[in-house]
């Protein structure tokens, strides 16, 4: 049988529709944001989005996983236009949303907040998060570290509902045989983004992995294309980060990424192995950036 082939993307920061932001934002967290916008919105390009999209239609996954970040102010409109979006993508089923911080920038609890994002979340939408969802012989753990945070802040926490959840799954996945795919916005490992945008619990989610382990751990948030790995309890759980899929060429940040994962079938010879995708500085053409092979644990 073919291997499972996921693709990863992050951080696409759709435009916000036209007058998504209105006189009662001025005075809340949204207005900083907006400014940022201002500020920063020209690294990000739809048309470039567009084209990793089409990119990504053309290579045929079997699943994409995208690790938040979709809005900008997390206002009505936003989540509305991101649902549609979505809608665009791919059949349902067939993708896989961890909300970002942008996300959950203010607003109601992550319930109603992303409840128009239900299909995109889960097979079952009255569980609370870690979602599980099992494709093929792939378990794809979706864990929601969106929560609304003070100005100037954009980290991001767990919660210990959810972290317990999750350290009664992992071992349950494992037993079954599944190869486990953990997703969430926030960077899980020290010092990849500054402590004003980390992950609060993140020792609380370390200790779990070096427990019961992962196969894998695929984050956003940061902006960059990053590859470390976390204690596992009998070796290194990868953990695997993207650009953001909308960034244009010269700007702050590295230009837009996508990441085609391949996950062998076989749980004696597991081989999984990376290829990353981006646009070309001469053409703007997408193509292969370079492939690896992950040591999965």
């Amino acid at each position: 049988m073919p291997p499972f082939r996921l693709a990863h993307i992050s951080d696409p920061h759709l435009p916000p529709p036209k007058g998504s932001l209105g006189l009662g934002d001025l005075v809340s967290k949204r207005a900083l944001s907006a400014m940022a916008w201002r500020r920063k919105g020209g690294q990000h390009d739809k048309a470039i989005l567009d084209a990793l999209v089409a990119d990504i239609g053309a290579r045929a996954p079997d699943h994409i996983v995208i690790t938040g970040d979709l809005t900008n102010f997390s206002t009505v409109q936003e989540i509305a236009a991101a649902q549609t979006w979505l809608s665009s993508l791919r059949p349902l089923g067939q993708v896989t949303v961890s909300p970002g911080n942008h996300d959950a920038l203010v607003g109601p609890d992550e319930t109603q907040r992303f409840a128009p994002w239900g299909a995109w979340l889960a097979d079952d939408e009255t569980l609370a998060f870690p979602h599980v969802r099992v494709r093929r012989h792939v378990a794809i753990i979706n864990l929601c570290s969106a929560v609304p945070t003070a100005p100037w802040l954009a980290t991001g926490r767990l919660g210990e509902d959810q972290l317990a959840r999750l350290a009664r799954l992992l071992p349950d996945l494992a037993a079954r045989g599944l190869f486990r795919v953990v997703m969430l916005h926030h960077p899980p490992i020290p010092g990849v983004v500054s402590a004003r945008k980390a992950l609060e619990d993140g020792e609380a989610l370390r200790k779990i992995l070096a427990a019961d382990g992962a196969e894998l751990v695929l984050h956003g948030h940061a902006h960059e294309a990053a590859l470390g790995a976390l204690p596992g309890p009998s070796g290194l759980v990868p953990v695997l980060g993207v650009p953001s899929a909308s960034a244009r060429h010269g700007g702050r940040h590295p230009p837009a990424r996508w990441h085609e994962i391949e996950i062998s079938q076989d749980p004696d010879d597991r081989q999984v192995w990376v290829t990353a995708r981006g646009p070309s500085a001469l053409t703007g053409a997408f193509e292969t950036l370079g492939r690896y092979r992950l040591t999965a644990v």
